[in-house]
């Protein structure tokens, strides 16, 4: 690996708790294609007004394979905006973690294949698959591997391609409505600045409740009591009522429980960076905690649920706004698949 400038290289901590962690950079790549409610009513009975009003989602992204888009092009193209944005190269990254359940691939990972893409010579590289909230629980072990003194530079990406698993047809609507493309990443760094870090985080799953949303490859993957039906093989499966309960149950509850932790109140918080699952579920939350809307980001509406993509896309959006900057409070939360659920606030 070629040297970096040293005005790019942290020094390493003499001892673990001397300093902090900052995301020194953001970056984000969303596909060409737009798929717009308009286009869903050629393909299947539903109509704009009956997907907005359930879902506030007025169009997603699609990828083209045709365009040579992918999980891993889309993660390469938002962590060389990253590292653009934090003047970097691929080279000074110690780590790299893809978050996503859309690899294109069971082996080579989609972190291998964007390290190569970036330069990173042979930083390690590995995916984690935690549906939505795989780019919340890739933030928190980033940061305590920094803060242990392992790593000085770990580069976070959250990527999905879900149009890949869906049935564009009536047998299908239930989840192609929802389900958009796009990736998101973030540089996070150790900083000798011991304030700057997370202030808490949760991470959660329930086992028991997979079967709520899940991606059957064969017979045996189908829950007990449901026959096996080989046209869902490689299409999402989602319980959406059962999910719908559980995330608004668990949202509010994850917000609670983090500012416990933290000992802050929801006033305390500058941005609420939360996944992109549902604008009901987003506004119930808002309301439970006095949140104005400018405090809870959305953009369901304009890229629909992009499962792992969906808080770092938010996220670069507000950092490239000027809305989420230094000095600032940040809680991001997510819940998805698994059942998962996790949070992390942040000083930036």
């Amino acid at each position: 690996m070629s040297p970096s400038p040293a005005s790019n290289r942290p020094a390493a901590p003499a001892t673990t708790g001397r300093f902090g962690v900052r995301i020194a950079g953001t970056g984000s790549s969303l596909p060409v294609g737009r798929l717009t409610n308009a286009d869903l009513e050629k393909v299947m009975e539903t109509s704009d007004e009956w997907i907005v009003q359930r879902t506030g989602i007025h169009e997603r992204r699609r990828i083209n394979h045709e365009l040579n888009e992918s999980t891993h092009t889309l993660s390469a193209a938002a962590l060389r905006a990253a590292l653009s944005a934090a003047r970097m190269t691929g080279a000074d990254l110690d780590l790299i973690i893809v978050a996503t359940m859309t690899g294109e691939m069971s082996c080579p990972s989609v972190a291998c294949l964007v390290a190569k893409s970036v330069g990173a010579g042979h930083a390690g590289a590995f995916d984690v698959n935690a549906a939505c909230s795989g780019f919340v629980f890739s933030a928190n072990i980033a940061h305590d591997l920094i803060k242990g003194g392992t790593y000085k530079s770990v580069a976070v990406i959250g990527a999905d391609t879900l149009s890949t698993l869906m049935d564009y047809s009536n047998a299908g609507r239930s989840t192609a409505i929802i389900f958009g493309d796009g990736a998101g990443a973030a540089i996070f760094r150790a900083t000798d600045d011991p304030s700057k870090g997370l202030l808490a985080q949760c991470m959660h799953a329930d086992g028991e409740g997979w079967k709520d949303i899940y991606v059957p490859r064969e017979a045996r993957d189908f829950p007990a009591g449901v026959a096996c039906d080989p046209s869902k093989f490689g299409r999402v499966q989602m319980n959406g009522a059962a999910v719908f309960k559980f995330a608004v149950g668990t949202f509010s509850d994850l917000i609670q429980e983090t500012l416990d932790k933290a000992g802050v109140a929801a006033a305390d918080v500058d941005m609420f960076v939360c996944h992109q699952s549902n604008l009901r579920i987003l506004t119930a939350a808002r309301e439970r905690f006095g949140i104005s809307e400018e405090k809870l980001y959305v953009n369901i509406d304009r890229v629909g649920n992009t499962v792992g993509a969906s808080v770092p896309l938010c996220l670069d959006e507000l950092v490239r706004a000027g809305r989420v900057k230094e000095g600032h409070k940040v809680m991001f939360v997510a819940f998805g698949g698994g059942l998962t659920w996790g949070s992390s606030l942040w000083q930036l």
